[in-house]
């Protein structure tokens, strides 16, 4: 296969940014994803890819859930902040001020335009990123006229 354009093919999917929450007792991660997509209408299942090895992995795999925050376009800065390992002080996250997910206790940011909780229903364990399929159990919204942000708008690239 050539590289090159094997690598040129898979950065043309689009995909969207978000930043990706779990919490496990004390324990709180977050990290920017784009591999994210929804799997079913009923029941409303998501799935979510990963990296194996990241604390945000671990958690999601010892408490069974997780929150999506979903981030509006002009929010690169935003989903830059969670490109670092997680720090929370008090009721900021990297810096963010949030609130626990009623249902999950993740971590929802306040200046995300949407969010949803989910309950992972399986795993799928390949390569260097597990895909989680979970069921969407809680979701709200703050700005229904916000667009998301896209990877393409950004310049940047997690791919191929």
């Amino acid at each position: 296969m050539d590289a090159a354009a094997k690598k040129h093919a898979l950065r043309q999917i689009t995909y969207g940014l978000y930043v990706l929450t779990a919490a496990h007792g004390d324990e709180v991660a977050a990290g920017t994803v784009n591999w994210l997509s929804q799997a079913s209408f009923e029941p409303p299942l998501v799935m979510v890819g990963v990296k194996k090895g990241s604390r945000l992995h671990d958690l999601i795999e010892r408490s069974g859930h997780f929150a999506v925050n979903i981030l509006a376009a002009g929010q690169k800065d935003l989903a830059a902040a969670f490109f670092r390992p997680t720090q929370v002080e008090g009721d900021r996250v990297n810096g963010q001020p949030f609130e626990p997910g009623p249902r999950t206790g993740a971590p929802l940011l306040l200046a995300a335009p949407a969010w949803f909780e989910a309950q992972v229903t399986d795993a799928v364990r390949r390569g260097d990123h597990t895909v989680f399929v979970a069921e969407v159990i809680q979701a709200g919204v703050r700005d229904p006229d916000a667009k998301p942000l896209v990877m393409w708008d950004t310049g940047w690239f997690y791919g191929g």
